[in-house]
């Protein structure tokens, strides 16, 4: 009997799903866990396989078309089956095709319209239309004494008759200026939203409409960490970078301040007792936050190495969803492309999301002296339902004397 493959639910925040890539077509056997087709989530293109024997009998959705989660993506049945009866019954919403995935060419998606910036009229009204120049006796006289073309003049007289006081006021270059206007063209290019760029568009909005924000900001003298980095990584397989420095210190640091790892949950607050550290990583079509679990538990090599391949990954969209599900806290660094201090929107449910800025070269004073340091900001977004001011800057106090003292997160 046929049987109805319905579109996935394959991420927690997934509505959608678009049809990457099918990999069986009309009329082809599939037997149960073989690949059916590719779907695109908001966070990755993930394969689905069969979860039944049959004869593909009908698909649902072409390719780079996008349907909601339920809704009829496959039909699988006995060779000749006869499924009219079952696709009227079905009343699956009828999905909105997607724009063409190919890259998108700047060309103008409406008509092309010159643009004068120059008053039109004024550039004629000093002809009649049988083309005699409309000017006075006297402006004739004035223009053909100062040698001037009474055509590139502009009348200021009744139905712009050339008067006296024009050929006073007249500059060549400003007479050029007023008749040649500046002609562009009006030109846009709308690109098709992908399901990721919809979902942070939504939870984005939810989360800063929803979570009243504060930001806390502080300094931090990195020198000490520069000094423990360059002496690890003589040591280390795995290469340490700031980042993982950042990531194991919040981790020590939310384990001295569990009320900033907690969770608004409208009737009550949810204090985590495992930290799990999400890591916001930039790609192509917007961003992913994979998650380091129990990273107060893990060494900086461990954690070095975990965040090297869940980097990766996002970028190359193999995350899965025990990936990228139940951070507890939330680093965001764009200290790698020179920013010195930013804010972030909190990635609800968590309480806070920490940006991490750059390392910069200043002078500071240390001992009544002007030295060459190294500084770093970052900022502390704070949903103020769960975490108060205090708190987290008790929180940032912590995290900062981990981060110049990087020994100190070891004990």
């Amino acid at each position: 009997m046929a049987e109805v493959v319905r579109m996935p639910k394959l991420s927690d925040t997934m509505t959608d799903g678009v049809v990457a890539k099918w990999h069986k077509k009309v009329g082809d056997t599939v037997k149960s866990g073989e690949l059916l087709a590719d779907i695109e989530t908001d966070k990755a293109t993930m394969e689905f396989e069969s979860f039944q024997d049959g004869v593909l009998l009908h698909i649902g959705l072409a390719e780079a078309q996008s349907a909601p989660v339920n809704s009829i993506l496959a039909i699988l049945g006995a060779k000749g089956e006869d499924i009219t009866a079952l696709l009227a019954s079905e009343t699956a919403p009828v999905a909105a095709p997607v724009a063409d995935t190919t890259p998108v060419i700047a060309t103008p998606a409406v008509a092309v319209t010159p643009v004068v910036t120059a008053p039109v009229a004024q550039v004629t009204t000093s002809n009649t239309t049988d083309g005699r120049v409309k000017a006075s006796p006297l402006a004739k006289a004035i223009a053909a004494d100062k040698g001037i073309n009474i055509n590139n003049v502009v009348g200021s007289g009744d139905d712009g008759r050339i008067v006296k006081r024009d050929l006073e006021n007249y500059t060549p270059a400003a007479a050029t200026a007023q008749n040649m206007g500046t002609v562009g063209v009006e030109s846009f290019t709308d690109a098709p939203l992908s399901q990721m760029r919809k979902t942070i568009a939504r939870r984005l909005t939810e989360s800063k409409q929803g979570a009243p924000h504060f930001y806390l900001t502080v300094e931090m003298d990195m020198d000490n960490a520069m000094s423990a980095r360059t002496a690890m990584n003589e040591l280390s397989d795995v290469k340490i970078s700031f980042n993982d420095i950042v990531i194991k210190a919040c981790a020590a640091a939310l384990r001295k301040h569990p009320k900033v790892n907690t969770s608004w949950r409208t009737d009550f607050i949810r204090h985590n007792n495992h930290i799990h550290i999400g890591m916001a990583v930039a790609v192509e079509d917007g961003l992913l936050v994979p998650v380091i679990r129990f990273a107060d538990n893990k060494s900086l090599a461990i954690i070095a190495a975990e965040t090297k391949d869940l980097g990766k990954r996002a970028k190359d969209k193999k995350l899965q969803p025990a990936d990228w599900e139940g951070n507890t806290f939330t680093v965001s660094n764009l200290g790698m492309l020179g920013i010195d201090e930013f804010t972030s929107i909190i990635n609800t449910p968590e309480s806070c999301i920490l940006s991490v800025g750059a390392i910069r070269q200043v002078p500071v004073v240390k001992n009544n002296q002007v030295v060459p340091g190294n500084v770093m900001k970052v900022t502390l977004a704070c949903d103020h339902r769960t975490v108060d001011g205090a708190t987290g800057a008790q929180f940032l106090q912590t995290l900062k004397t981990m981060i110049e003292n990087p020994v100190t997160m070891l004990v």
